[in-house]
């Protein structure tokens, strides 16, 4: 077992490098209707009354109002396309770590790694600090709450079932509690996979 930092990585016999399927991820695409996406985001600042009536809003002009409100409903939809991203990755990452453990099982030098009576074993987040690792994701999207948010959501939820606290500051925490949660499924002790020891393509299916 090697120790690099804080991270122990299970012992794999021999060098070869294996081969691991495809990561095919389903991309965030362009929004069908962004005008729609638009309204919807403006309808949820109405309804949580971001843009109080007030004295400060009576001495701004109706046009200054008019652009607050479509910077805001602009900024909403930025945080959503950026959940939905993140959905995106998860959902793939975990179609993934799948094809992943099936073909573990099917290959003799790989199959114990993976099965709790060898100490340490591999278990489903070591195929997350496998991606980690080998640093598939842009900057954009954090691996770890793009697999919490799909794990969340079991379909990609529209904007409207979203608050704009949950948008702005909630939607990061909530993904990293189903994060944790989930990773805790496995018994310890888990050990990541050597990155040197695997190879693989992401592919953008986009």
């Amino acid at each position: 077992m090697d120790i690099v930092g804080g991270r122990k990585y299970v012992e794999i016999a021999g060098d070869k490098l294996h081969e691991l399927p495809p990561l095919l991820v389903r991309s965030c695409p362009g929004m069908k209707r962004p005008d729609k996406i638009v309204e919807l985001a403006e309808m949820i600042l109405e309804s949580e009354h971001m843009l109080e009536e007030g004295p400060g809003l009576d001495v701004m002009l109706g046009e200054e109002v008019q652009r607050r409100k479509m910077d805001l409903a602009v900024s909403l939809v930025e945080e959503y396309k950026a959940l939905i991203a993140h959905w995106r990755w998860g959902d793939s990452i975990l179609e993934w770590i799948r094809h992943c453990e099936a073909t573990f099982e099917m290959r003799p030098e790989l199959r114990g790694l993976l099965h709790p009576d060898v100490w340490p074993h591999a278990g489903r987040t070591s195929f997350v600090n496998l991606l980690e690792d080998k640093a598939v994701a842009d900057q954009s999207v954090d691996v770890e709450k793009a697999v919490g948010m799909r794990l969340t959501f079991r379909h990609p939820p529209p904007i409207s079932f979203f608050s704009d606290q949950f948008l702005f500051y909630l939607k990061h925490s909530l993904a990293e509690v189903a994060y944790r949660k989930w990773s805790e499924m496995s018994p310890p002790p888990i050990a990541a996979l050597p990155p040197e020891r695997f190879r693989f393509e992401v592919v953008d299916m986009a």
